[in-house]
């Protein structure tokens, strides 16, 4: 197909597409990380590892150079279990790729990145810590995530007042 035939259009929505990464273990823990009181965005609140795609990767490559840049960690299969779309502002969204996958390194080994410290943390013990305001209501999804069934879908809308509105698909 050529470029033409991909009816790229300035009038379309367009997205930013990144990836978002969850490690869990055996005891059933999600390795999280809790940005920096200077990071940008979600300061001292603890998210998944991820972040944007560079062009000339697929979203898996974006995955596992996310995830060796951000903890150490290479070699961890990781499975597409989850996808987002973000509306934000102007026609512009951000387009979420969720990975899962299983890992039993101790947080002390993992190479911490600039933007926070990483830890294991129980599934039990998340409503009670600062979290990224959407993970109470996606990481239960994601933690019951088997391979082979449908993925999860989900589109994030904002109300006037600035509110996050999570709609599953």
């Amino acid at each position: 197909m050529s470029m033409e035939d991909q009816r790229i259009d300035e009038i379309r929505y367009k997205v930013i597409p990144r990836a978002l990464i969850f490690l869990f273990d055996e005891l059933e823990r999600v390795l999280l990380l809790k940005g920096s009181k200077s990071k940008k965005l979600w300061a001292g609140l603890y998210n998944g590892v991820g972040g944007h795609v560079e062009v000339g990767e697929d979203i898996h490559q974006a995955a596992c150079r996310e995830l060796r840049e951000e903890t150490g960690l290479e070699g961890i299969e990781l499975q597409l279990c989850g996808q987002i779309m973000v509306d934000g502002p102007a026609g512009i969204g951000v387009a979420i790729f969720i990975f899962k996958g299983f890992c039993t390194a101790d947080a002390s080994t993992l190479m911490n990145p600039n933007e926070g410290k990483l830890h294991w943390l129980n599934m039990n013990a998340l409503p009670h810590l600062p979290i990224v305001e959407d993970l109470p209501i996606l990481l239960p999804k994601i933690f019951q995530y088997k391979l082979g069934e449908p993925i999860i879908i989900a589109r994030y809308t904002y109300s006037k007042d600035g509110k996050l509105q999570i709609l599953f698909r």
